[in-house]
C-alpha cells in the first residue's frame, strides 16, 4: 500500500470513522493498480477456429450433398445426351431457358404467351381446385370422424372413388360443364379432395376418449366439443391432409392441361412437344418440379407450426 496516500495523523487516531475514507481510497488504488487479465490472442484465434470448422461442417452436411446430387445428374444427363438425338444436351438447354426467361410475361394471343403467364394460369386453376377440395374435405372429414354411422357409410364410397385415375374424371368434367377450365377445376377438386377427408377424419378419430366423455359429463355444445376439443387436437392431421392434397393439385393440372388446351404450363409442354422443341419441354419440367418443391415446402413449414408435438 502506498504510504503517502494514508495520513499518518488519522492512523494514530483511536476514530475509527475517521480512518474508513482514508482505507477505502487505499483500496481503490491498489485495485486499479492491478492489471486486468485480457484474452490472449491464441484464445482468440483458438475461438475463432472452432466457429469457423462448426460452419464449414454446417455447410458441408447441408450444402454439399444437392450440390453432388445435382453435378451427378447433370453429368448423366450430358452422357446420355451425347447418344440421343432427341435429347439436347445441358448446354443447349440452359441456352433455351435463358431465352424464355429473358421475356417470360409476353402475349401475341390466345395461344401464344410466355412462360410466366401459363404458369400464372395453372396455379390459378390449381388454388381453385384446391379450395374447392378443402372447402368440402375439411368439414366432411370432420364428420366422418366424430360420427361413427357416417364414418361406415363413407367408407365404401372413399375406398372406391379414391384410386381412380385422375384422367379418368376428364369426360365426366367435360361433359358436364362443356368448357375445359371447369372441367380442369374439377379434376383438380376430385382427386385432391381425398387426402384431406381421410387425414381430418383419422385426426378427429384420434382424439382420446377421455376429453369426450369429460366433454359429455360438462353438457358441452357440440359447437364447444369441435372448438375446444377436436380442432386443436386434429389440426396437425389437418395440416398434413392439406399437404398431400396440394401435391396431388400440383401433379394432376399439368396432365389435365394438356389434354384440354387453352392457357397453362401442361398445355404449353404438349404444344412444344408438337413443335419437336424437346429443349423447351425440359425447360418446362424444370419449371414444373421447381414450383412443386416450392409449393410442398411451404406447406411443410405450415404442418410444423401446427404440430404441438414438435413444439
Amino acid at each position: 500500500m502506498n504510504a503517502e496516500v494514508i495520513n499518518i495523523n488519522m492512523l494514530a487516531s483511536p476514530d475509527e470513522e475517521a480512518i474508513k475514507p482514508v482505507l477505502s481510497q487505499a483500496l481503490q488504488v491498489e485495485k486499479a493498480a492491478v492489471p486486468v487479465p485480457q484474452p490472449s490472442s491464441v484464445g482468440r484465434d483458438r475461438q475463432f477456429s472452432k466457429m469457423m470448422n462448426a460452419f464449414l461442417h454446417r455447410v458441408i452436411n447441408t450444402v454439399l450433398p444437392p450440390v453432388l446430387g445435382l453435378l451427378a445428374l447433370i453429368i448423366v444427363w450430358a452422357l446420355v445426351s451425347e447418344h440421343a438425338e432427341y435429347l439436347p444436351s445441358p448446354a443447349k438447354t440452359w441456352t433455351s431457358a435463358v431465352e424464355i426467361f429473358s421475356n417470360p410475361f409476353y402475349d401475341h394471343g390466345l395461344n401464344d404467351k410466355g412462360i410466366g403467364y401459363q404458369l400464372l394460369a395453372s396455379l390459378k386453376r390449381v388454388f381453385e381446385g384446391f379450395g374447392l377440395a378443402a372447402l368440402v374435405g375439411i368439414p366432411l372429414g370432420f364428420l366422418i370422424g366424430r360420427f361413427v354411422t357416417l364414418h361406415r357409410m363413407m367408407s365404401p364410397v372413399i375406398s372406391l372413388l379414391r384410386p381412380v385415375s385422375p384422367l379418368a374424371w376428364l369426360p365426366i368434367g367435360l361433359a358436364v360443364f362443356k368448357a375445359a377450365d371447369p372441367s380442369a377445376i374439377f379434376v383438380i377438386f376430385i382427386t385432391s379432395i381425398w387426402p384431406m377427408v381421410i387425414n381430418t377424419a383419422l385426426g378427429v378419430a384420434s382424439v382420446p376418449q377421455d376429453y369426450l366423455n369429460v366433454a359429455r359429463v360438462l353438457k358441452l355444445s357440440e359447437w364447444k366439443v369441435f372448438s375446444k376439443i377436436l380442432l386443436p387436437a386434429s389440426l396437425p392431421y389437418v395440416v398434413t391432409g392439406i399437404k398431400l392434397s396440394l401435391g396431388i393439385a400440383w401433379l394432376v393440372i399439368v396432365a389435365a392441361e394438356m389434354l384440354t388446351g387453352g392457357v397453362g404450363i401442361g398445355f404449353w409442354i404438349w404444344d412444344e412437344w408438337n413443335n419437336l422443341n424437346m429443349a423447351h419441354i425440359i425447360v418446362a419440367i424444370f419449371v414444373v418440379g421447381i414450383v412443386g418443391l416450392i409449393l410442398e415446402q411451404g406447406m411443410a413449414w405450415v404442418a410444423n407450426r401446427f404440430d404441438y408435438r414438435k413444439n
